[in-house]
């Protein structure tokens, strides 16, 4: 639900809006990248079915935010309900997954009104309720930023209730454009908290909660934003500050960038994926599908299509290159459409850390719709595995590695 207005400040958006309805009722809800698939992944196998319902009752991209919402309300319901039995462990659960369902819901609206702000309402409040009754401490942090009253979103998770006086090392998370906090620790089997570390995910300007409070993004403020979360944590009586690592997927591949060059030696490492490093942002904005464009012309506050361009121009991942202290790894697909490689390849070849370039042959922008990410080592299993090393302190490698589309991985020392 968005007004004219809204749908007609991004040209391609107003010449390809019928295009986008025929494309959906064509190959579906995933038209542009695999939201159903990311967003319920943290859930678990329970979630798919409200998922998969949710991708076959849509039919244009009007249906989308409407059916993630009744999907969301029927989930709630269930939490409800076994609330009121008793059933704890199962409320907590049906409460995550309407809270990925909320989230989901609130992304089709490119601009906040009471719908929207009644989406994230409901969602705040069902991962809350999750948190309540989850089988570990899940901690809702606030942190003051810009002004009005505005903050930055984020839920701590501790891997199991600390014993006094103990510290856990940590790991913070930043999602890109189209997701939010809430999808990036996973109800079960996390894989940094399986790892034994603390899990941060917060939402930065722009990012999820943010757009409903006004706070937008501008090209630096992810930069004051880290800085901000990083000093509020070191606080915190169970964070061990000697021992944290940040990663950053899809947009957020850039903005755990500025995290990194804000923080420098305090952090032990950084680790992207799903690359967006395009200076200028040409690609995602100007030749993929022109949800992205009107995604990030709303996340940062401009209604002119013609100043937003102005705007775009000054991402750039060269400022930050000299500022990156700690090693870090890279890993992209191949064929990205959304920042072809090569931009990601020449920031590799400037950084002077230690560093691990990952490339999965034949990979488009979400890495895993390819034979090399199901032959090959899993993404996430390599990242997460990267980063608790680094926790370790054990000395970080400085390769390239290509994994090839019979998953075969070919390494090359830098």
């Amino acid at each position: 639900m968005m007004r004219a207005k809204t749908e007609q400040m991004v040209r391609r958006w107003k010449e390809q809006r019928w295009a986008i309805d025929s494309i959906i009722q064509a190959i579906g809800v995933e038209w542009d990248q695999p939201r159903l698939g990311y967003t319920m992944y943290p859930a678990g196998p329970d979630a798919v079915a409200d998922f998969r319902t949710v991708g076959m009752r849509v039919r244009k991209f009007a249906d989308m935010h409407r059916e993630f919402a009744a999907a969301a309300r029927r989930r709630e319901t269930k939490a409800e309900n076994f609330e009121k039995e008793g059933r704890l462990v199962s409320a907590r659960e049906s409460y995550f997954i309407a809270a990925m369902l909320y989230s989901a819901a609130r992304w089709p609206i490119f601009e906040t009104n009471e719908v929207s702000t009644d989406y994230n309402t409901r969602m705040v409040k069902c991962y809350d309720k999750f948190a309540q009754y989850m089988n570990r401490p899940v901690e809702r942090i606030e942190i003051p930023f810009g002004g009005d009253g505005q903050f930055i979103p984020g839920y701590l998770h501790l891997p199991r209730q600390p014993a006094p006086g103990e510290k856990f090392p940590l790991v913070i998370g930043i999602d890109g454009m189209d997701g939010s906090k809430e999808i990036m620790c996973s109800m079960y089997g996390d894989k940094f908290i399986e790892r034994g570390m603390a899990n941060f995910i917060y939402d930065g300007p722009g990012q999820g909660e943010c757009t409903i409070n006004g706070l937008c993004v501008t090209e630096t403020n992810h930069i004051d934003a880290a800085l901000k979360v990083y000093e509020r944590l070191i606080q915190h009586p169970h964070i061990d500050k000697e021992r944290i690592v940040v990663w950053g997927i899809s947009f957020g591949s850039f903005f755990s960038l500025q995290a990194a060059a804000a923080l420098q030696e305090k952090i032990k490492g950084l680790a992207v994926t799903f690359v967006n490093h395009e200076a200028g942002l040409n690609s995602i904005m100007d030749m993929a599908s022109p949800s992205y464009k009107m995604r990030f012309m709303y996340m940062s506050g401009y209604d002119d299509e013609a100043k937003f361009d102005e705007f775009k121009k000054k991402f750039s991942v060269a400022p930050l290159i000299d500022r990156i202290k700690c090693p870090v790894l890279v890993q992209g697909g191949e064929d990205d459409e959304l920042s072809p490689i090569e931009f990601s390849t020449d920031l590799v070849s400037k950084l002077q850390v230690r560093k691990k370039f990952v490339v999965y042959e034949g990979e488009r922008h979400a890495i895993g719709g390819n034979l090399a990410s199901y032959l090959g080592e899993n993404w996430m299993v390599m990242l997460s595995d990267w980063c608790a090393d680094r926790i370790a302190g054990k000395p970080a490698p400085h390769e390239h590695v290509r994994i090839n589309s019979l998953g075969q991985a070919t390494v090359t020392p830098y």
